[in-house]
């Protein structure tokens, strides 16, 4: 029968509709949100437990209406469709502020309250439309068209950062997706019209159906947790690649995007391609997955590439062995119902509770594991066949084995000193081919993998844990570590370097890293009495380890703001940093989103004040946006001074400053350091770029001592006019991207 008339378009668009739809929503609201409830990790862990609530309740939902004949699924459905409606276009509700400790329960309750309904009914339509496309006996198998969800789901995921955001403020986005909505609600009433008029004798072919059995519990919980371990290592990857390999822009949406692609492969008809990725995948875990419990990695691309590599085949093949296993289509929705529940639990577990149970990363290393105990292995040499070997030889052979990768696994440790070697490698080589010998047998496999993982600097990853130097909150993890031949106490953020004291006897308050008397912030700070007198008052937004509290003098008044509790007790722990402790122990230390606490805090408050929230390669958009320098000004007194740290790998910050200076009708100054040599006089600074903006010429001299040509080279107290960029469109909460400002050749030098 043809597709024209099982109208198998029309079920395919309307699928790929609604979960584009679905993924522009997503990041859509995330940046209405972003300056009402600031950037914390905690907020956007609340929010993906939102939308995997709703796509969970949506899945119930369609599962419940199948109990129901097709025309009144169709009828139902529509209505809620319209009722819904009435919560376009999108916008963020007008709900109280909440009471101090119920943030939590606020931040859940206003994404409901904003989106609830449309991304209910929208997350509904996909198993819906497959549940009405096998409702006609001629249509064929349905799984394919979750194939054409995701591909939609991937569309929607790539297109906003690249096409949406660049070129639309957020009103125009939220009526675009509203026009998106009315075209959905219209393919979802063809799609039931479809199946309502063409062919009425196969409206309640569910019900007559001769019945089929349920699938057990012990059917429900293996699609259960087939489905939640590639979700989890979707964002264990993600967190993994962020906090120990490289932190790159925009790195968050490759492992998503993957993630979505796999189900196009595994749900689609390329058995072949399938078949091909799942007879790779042990190979592929057994190699990558061995760098999962190193937390000393090089930083490569190289290394990003492979993981990302290891996700996509090993989501591949779990989503295939689901496929593999998937129940009669009248079953679907059930089957969907417990595919969703999976894909909840694996979140839950990498986002929510992994942070709160361990110091690091180690929810990637677990999940490989659990993919290891789940994949299908097949036997990729089968040596026992070969040498006709009885199933109690082959048994002791086997363990033989194992024993071999242990002894490898010891002398790797041994020797491990933060990188392979010639004896490192050949040690790993030898436990990857015991690994694929004993492929065959699960117990064998997953703990070669376990051993490997050890040797490759898992050992040095467990015995800091042990130690009790590291840390870890939402916001990443930290190690206090010291270097004894530079005499330095280092604070690691992952693998970056995020704070540095000398521990040379009477050079302990001496300023490092980006925080050198000749940088920008260093050359403010330090004529503070000449700019705003003795008692000069001064914010600064990003503690880090207290470097600059050194900066202050008696009579001043200073404030520092600090999203991350762990990160303020860190440098007020004496045995840690002795910065603050030395140097400004009452300091008061505001914890929470800068953008929000400011905006609390009284006007014309700072003489200076200092945003030090951009070193990292993460951009915090709000904090940069005509509506957050605006919550700056009203802070700084009339004459006051704004310094701001852009020092950053991938992105060119100068225009997005300069456009708001000029439309401020403000003066502006940057001050570029050059890196020093480690090993010379300034071992301990840090090359770094900062900008100072002020009300008036007259006051941006008093600071800068005049500014001087940019085509020359960086001289101590040199600074240099802002880069403006012709046509540049200015950030607000309405519109802001990075792609205009990102640096391509350092994105794609970040491979080599």
């Amino acid at each position: 029968m043809s597709a024209v008339a099982t109208r198998r378009w029309l079920f395919v668009l309307t699928i790929l509709v609604g979960s584009f739809l679905l993924f522009q929503i997503q990041p859509m609201v995330a940046r209405m949100v972003l300056p009402k409830l600031g950037g914390a990790p905690a907020v956007w862990n609340s929010a993906m437990l939102v939308y995997q609530a709703l796509l969970l309740g949506g899945y119930a939902y369609a599962h419940w209406l199948g109990r129901f004949a097709l025309r009144r699924q169709a009828m139902i459905h529509v209505a809620l469709f319209l009722v819904a409606a009435l919560w376009l276009p999108i916008g963020i509700a007008q709900i109280a502020p909440p009471a101090a400790g119920q943030e939590v329960l606020w931040v859940p309750l206003l994404l409901l309250a904003s989106i609830g309904p449309v991304f209910f009914v929208v997350s509904a339509q996909a198993p819906l439309m497959q549940r009405w496309f096998a409702a006609d006996a001629r249509a064929g198998d349905p799984y394919y068209l979750y194939a054409a969800s995701n591909l939609g789901s991937f569309a929607g995921l790539i297109s906003y950062p690249a096409l949406v955001e660049p070129n639309l403020p957020l009103a125009t986005q939220s009526w675009g997706w509203t026009g998106g909505y009315a075209a959905l609600l219209l393919l979802v009433a063809a799609s039931g019209w479809a199946r309502w008029s063409a062919h009425p004798e196969a409206m309640d072919s569910d019900v007559k159906q001769p019945a089929e059995p349920a699938p057990t519990s012990r059917r429900m919980l293996h699609w259960l947790f087939i489905a939640a371990v590639p979700s989890g290592l979707m964002l264990s990857t993600t967190t993994h690649l962020t906090t120990d390999i490289v932190a790159m822009p925009l790195l968050w949406v490759l492992p998503l995007g993957l993630y979505l692609l796999s189900f196009v492969i595994a749900f689609s008809t390329m058995d072949r391609a399938t078949q091909v990725v799942t007879t790779i995948a042990p190979t592929m875990l057994l190699m990558v997955g061995a760098l999962a419990l190193l937390s000393s990695a090089g930083g490569t691309m190289m290394v990003a590439l492979a993981s990302l590599a290891m996700l996509f085949v090993v989501a591949t093949a779990l989503h295939g062995y689901l496929y593999h296993l998937r129940p009669a289509p009248r079953h679907l929705t059930l089957f969907y119902l417990v595919m969703s529940a999976g894909g909840v639990l694996g979140g839950l577990f990498a986002a929510l509770v992994a942070p709160l149970l361990f110091d690091w990363v180690y929810e990637h290393p677990l999940l490989i594991v659990a993919a290891a105990l789940l994949l299908p292995l097949p036997a990729l040499f089968p040596w026992n066949e070969w040498i006709k070997a009885s199933p109690q030889q082959t048994r002791r052979l086997v363990l033989l084995l194992v024993i071999l990768a242990a002894f490898a696994c010891w002398n790797m440790v041994q020797r491990w000193s933060g990188a392979f070697d010639t004896d490192t490698a050949l040690w790993g080589l030898t436990i990857v081919a015991v690994g694929l010998l004993v492929s065959a047998w699960r117990w064998a496999y997953v703990s070669t993998l376990l051993l490997l993982m050890i040797g490759v600097g898992g050992w040095d990853t467990v015995k800091v844990s042990v130690d009790g130097t590291r840390v870890r909150s939402y916001f990443g993890v930290y190690s206090v570590t010291d270097d004894a031949y530079r005499m330095q106490r280092r604070l690691a953020h992952g693998t970056t370097l995020h704070g540095l004291q000398s521990t040379e006897p009477g050079k302990e308050r001496e300023p490092t890293t980006y925080y050198g008397h000749q940088s920008g912030v260093g050359l403010a700070l330090d004529k503070a009495e000449a700019l705003a007198g003795p008692d000069a008052s001064v914010g600064i937004v990003g503690l880090g380890a207290g470097t600059l509290s050194c900066y202050r003098r008696p009579g001043q008044s200073w404030t520092f703001y600090e999203i991350d509790p762990v990160m303020a007790d860190i440098a007020r722990d004496p045995q840690k940093f002795t910065f603050l402790s030395n140097c400004a122990r009452d300091t008061p230390i505001v914890i929470g989103d800068a953008r929000l606490q400011i905006a609390k805090g009284p006007a014309a408050q700072f003489d200076i004040l200092v945003i030090d929230a951009f070193s990292s390669d993460a951009i915090p958009l709000h904090l940069l946006t005509e509506e957050a320098i605006g919550v700056y000004a009203r802070a700084l007194k009339p004459d006051g001074y704004l310094l701001i740290h852009i020092s950053n790998r991938f992105f060119g910050l100068e225009p997005v400053l300069a456009a708001e200076a000029k439309a401020r009708g403000w003066s502006a100054a940057i001050r570029i350091d050059p890196t020093p040599d480690p090993e010379g006089e300034f071992g301990d600074l840090t090359g770094s770029s900062w900008v100072a903006l002020t009300a008036t010429p007259q006051r941006l001299e008093q600071l800068t001592g005049g500014t001087k040509a940019r085509n020359l080279s960086a001289e101590d107290g040199t600074w240099v006019p802002l880069a403006a960029r012709k046509g540049f469109t200015r950030w607000t909460d309405d519109y802001a991207s990075t792609l205009p400002v990102l640096i391509w050749k350092n994105v794609i030098g970040s491979y080599e």
